[in-house]
């Protein structure tokens, strides 16, 4: 080992996290290769869109498959992380839009096709991939040399071969169907890129009059400049108010046009007036029942949304919402409006364009997936893939068994061109991974792929797929996913059934579903409510492995997290606690022989405290490991900060400091303990502290220069040392007994550096013989100037007030007679007591009181209850203090 220079006083993580990655990645010690010595392990990354910037959901997401790829190298395996970016159709083509027209006053449709797209690729070279570098901030320990792009060539090529395989067998057609429409991508949407929002509403009730002059029908609508696509009027064959209706007409408002009344179920005739204005183009409903009796379908939409000519001079051109208000004034004027009510209710708003999108009938290409879903369905229910929460498993089987036909093409130009060909002088359609050489005027679809359809492939066409590759032999399947519940259907169930269908293999072995990140207000973090942090600023104030641990700290499985910078604080605190530790070992001297494995004499001669390390440090080497492999990444934090902040920091090298300042054997014996559990510890918290693990590592002198901790093994329990369970028990004890002694010292603003006199009474014989034992320990850890250690209790009116506190082997005095003014104490207590006991009285009075209770707002009365209960406590403490001086 080499020698290292001493720890610097304070950890600086910007300097340290700046060093190591470099040398990481110079070293290789990323890059996974097929291995047929080692148990392959692989993971591909959730491909960020090439427009984004690191959030803290990447942030978590990423750092808990560090873990697990950390973890894994560590026992041995041969780990490949596969990094990536999706090209992200629709979200990346506006995104380039805009800044065309903001810095060059110029767009797709002034470019053209193929200069726009060379603009787009353009962009993605200066812009994308942002997110990709700003992960190595982070320390992920991708295979960043096999980095891929869903538009790549080798992806592209997989994407061409899917389409045209799931063609030919019958799975992929274009039809006329009733689709989802966004006006600000002028583009077609999956269902799935719907998001529904509760909005405040008006539910319109117009009278169309009856084509006799004998009457009218009220229908009532939420969009009234959908009726120029109206083209029936229907009712329900049973209702006898409309019966006699049936087959009659009504002049359509504001038109030239008369449609007929008709029979269908559809009418509810329980529902407003039980009349329904039925608008194939514009409804999906509506569109069922224009296919049942023949009505005509009329497109009123432009793909802007604004009216198109079919509605007259007056509209054409009118943003549907201006058209809407024209709508209602006009009707208002010539008296066809029954009433207006206000309502809120559920609009389909576009993922993308964050607008509220348009249903209507286009000829559109999709994927029958029913076919495809049922192996994917039985791959969950057998077991094969599991889901962790396990609850996930039940949305999971909603969606796919009442799976509808995907919509797989977008009116967009960014993306993978869809790879079919019409021949405009006989009408053939033409679908091949080329172009076609047959005779004739061939030009291809002008549409694009989803960006799903490339991503849906992602596991085994980033290992080089269709081409068998020897990655893909050795790493697929891979083993686990980790990535949010919110694209559930969009990704995670689309990768199932292409890997079943193409690998005829399942993509992964588990999925685990991330916590969602809310403000310490509940809400989700959002640009728009201005409560999202820049997770590289709070790594340029904390470090990397600070925000790292603590955001897995407070993130319980299943559950959201409520996110504050401040609770980086922990992790950093968490930080400074074991770098501290390790400039105290260093500055004891050299490290041991045998901090790798402790030898047998070390091992015949340990102290009851270095046994109990021993034993807390082998329980929570198998905790930890349970809770990695149940995917309980916060369990598994947790168990750490109790190992290293409790158990190894405030007690283990507390009660060292007494064999190490005996010095010889007992100095030597500590440390060589000292160094065996230290070396333990970083390496179980390699995966979720990267940097200053390995800093530390190396500096400790445990890992040779050239050489990462990453490769050292994960630890394992060893059993190398007995312990008795009552001896660990009474072990326990003593510290309890610390504890005690310390809060009494607390209690009374006694300085922690003032020597003071202490009296235990021990439970029993076999207690007291092991305090006095281990009275050179107690007296360090309390800072005693003595302790008296007895089977009797304190006798307060021959010695004076000795308040007491009562714990699991003994009860520990502090007699306050020459450290107080117990008098003036008593007096002060008195004092507060009588404070206390007047709030209590006011406190009560006021949540008894009916009239507060009724009009106060529901967190008033919850913080009043909480005042009380805080006022209760610091009474029943002050009463508790007043008796001990009696």
């Amino acid at each position: 080992m080499s020698t290292q220079e001493p720890l610097p006083r304070a950890y600086e993580p910007a300097q340290v996290e700046a060093k190591w990655f470099p040398k990481w990645e110079a070293a290789g010690n990323f890059h996974g290769k097929p291995n047929p010595e080692k148990k392959p392990y692989s993971i591909v990354i959730p491909p960020p869109n090439v427009t984004g910037i690191l959030t803290l959901g990447h942030v978590l997401n990423n750092t808990l498959q560090d873990i697990l790829c950390r973890y894994h190298r560590m026992k041995g395996e041969e780990v490949c992380w596969f990094p990536g970016t999706d090209h992200a159709g629709i979200a990346t083509e506006a995104r380039v839009e805009k800044y065309l027209r903001k810095e060059e006053n110029t767009g797709r449709d002034e470019l053209g096709r193929e200069e726009f797209i060379r603009r787009v690729w353009q962009w993605k070279g200066e812009f994308g991939g942002k997110i990709i570098r700003q992960l190595r901030t982070l320390g992920c320990s991708c295979d960043w040399k096999r980095e891929r792009f869903t538009m790549d060539e080798g992806l592209s090529e997989a994407v061409r071969k899917v389409f045209v395989e799931l063609y030919h067998k019958g799975y992929i057609y274009r039809g006329q169907r009733m689709i989802n429409w966004c006006p600000v991508a002028k583009s077609a949407l999956s269902d799935e890129e719907v998001i529904y929002k509760e909005v405040p509403g008006k539910f319109y009730h117009f009278r169309y009059p009856l084509a006799d002059g004998t009457g009218y029908l009220v229908v009532a609508t939420t969009r009234p400049e959908t009726m120029f696509g109206d083209t029936a009027v229907a009712v329900h064959p049973d209702d006898e108010r409309y019966k006699h209706l049936i087959g009659k007409m009504v002049r359509l408002p504001l038109t030239d046009r008369e449609i007929p009344i008709i029979a269908d179920e559809h009418a509810d005739p329980t529902k407003g007036t039980g009349c329904v204005k039925i608008t194939p183009a514009h409804d999906p409903n509506d569109f069922e029942v224009g296919r049942r009796h023949g009505l005509e379908v009329i497109n009123i939409m432009n793909p802007d949304a604004s009216l198109n000519a079919r509605c007259g001079a007056q509209f054409e051109g009118l943003d549907r919402f201006e058209a809407r208000d024209l709508c209602v004034k006009l009707l208002e004027e010539q008296g066809l409006v029954e009433k207006i009510e206000d309502i809120r209710h559920a609009v389909g708003y576009s993922e993308r364009g964050d607008v509220p999108i348009e249903t209507l009938v286009s000829y559109q290409w999709f994927c029958n997936m029913k076919e495809l879903a049922k192996p994917a369905i039985e791959a969950v229910k057998s077991g094969k893939i599991k889901f962790y929460p396990e609850r996930w498993s039940k949305t999971y089987f909603h969606w796919m068994e009442n799976i509808q036909d995907w919509c797989i093409s977008r009116q967009i130009w960014w993306g993978h061109r869809i790879p079919a060909w019409y021949n405009d002088e006989n009408g053939e359609i033409y679908v091949g991974m080329e172009a076609p050489t047959a005779p004739g005027k061939w030009r291809q679809e002008e549409d694009v792929l989803d960006t799903w359809f490339s991503s849906w492939l992602w596991p085994f066409s980033i290992m080089g797929w269709p081409k068998e590759t020897e990655e893909l032999k050795y790493f697929y399947p891979t083993c686990d996913l980790v990535t949010g519940p919110d694209i559930i259907f969009f990704w995670v169930a689309r990768m199932i059934m292409a890997g079943c269908e193409f690998m005829k293999e399942i993509p992964f072995r588990n999925v685990y579903f991330t916590s969602i990140i809310r403000d310490e207000q509940g809400r989700k973090l959002s640009k728009s409510l201005g409560n999202s942090p820049d997770p590289l600023d709070v790594i340029a104030e904390y470090g990397a492995d600070a925000l790292r641990f603590s955001i897995v700290y407070i993130a319980p499985v299943g559950m959201d997290i409520r996110y504050s910078n401040e609770k980086c604080e922990l992790g950093r605190n968490f930080a400074n606690k074991l770098w501290n530790a390790c400039r105290f070992r260093q500055m004891q001297g050299g490290v041991s022989a045998g901090f790798r494995e402790l030898d047998p004499a070390v091992l015949a001669s340990l102290s009851c405290d270095e046994r109990w390390m021993l034993s807390r440090l082998d329980a929570a080497i198998s905790s930890i490991t349970t809770a990695l492999a149940e995917f309980r990444f916060h369990s598994a934090a947790h168990e750490l900060y109790d190992l290293v902040w409790s158990n190894f920091c405030d007690w283990f090298i507390e009660a060292e400091k007494v064999p190490m300042r005996a010095g010889g054997a007992e100095k030597e014996r500590a440390l060589a303990v000292l160094d065996y559990a230290l070396f333990r510890i970083l390496r179980l918290l390699h995966p979720f502290m990267p940097f200053i693990t390995e800093e530390l590592a190396h500096q400790m002198g445990f890992v040779a220069d050239g050489a990462s901790i990453m490769y050292e093994a994960f630890p394992e329990p060893d059993a190398c040392c007995s312990a008795d369970p009552a001896e660990l028990e009474r072990v326990d004890g003593k510290f309890e007994l610390v504890r005690g002694g310390r809060f009494l010292k607390a209690s009374y603003n006694i300085p922690d550096g003032k020597k003071v006199k202490f009296y235990v009474k021990a439970v029993d014989a076999d207690a007291l013989a092991f305090f006095r034992e281990q009275e050179p320990s107690l007296r360090s850890l309390l800072n005693a100037e003595e302790i008296e250690f007895s089977l009797d209790d304190f006798d307060s009116a021959a010695r004076g007030a000795a308040p007491s506190r009562l714990c699991r082997f003994g009860t520990i005095y502090l007699p306050l007679a020459d450290l107080i003014d117990v008098a003036a104490e008593r007096k002060k207590l008195e004092k507060q007591q009588k404070e206390l006991q007047g709030w209590i009285a006011g406190s009560r009075a006021k949540l008894s009181n009916e009239r507060f209770l009724a009009k106060a707002p529901e967190q008033v009365v919850a913080d009043a209850r909480a005042h009380l209960a805080e006022l209760e406590e610091k009474l029943a403490r002050t009463e508790e203090m007043l008796n001990s001086l009696r």
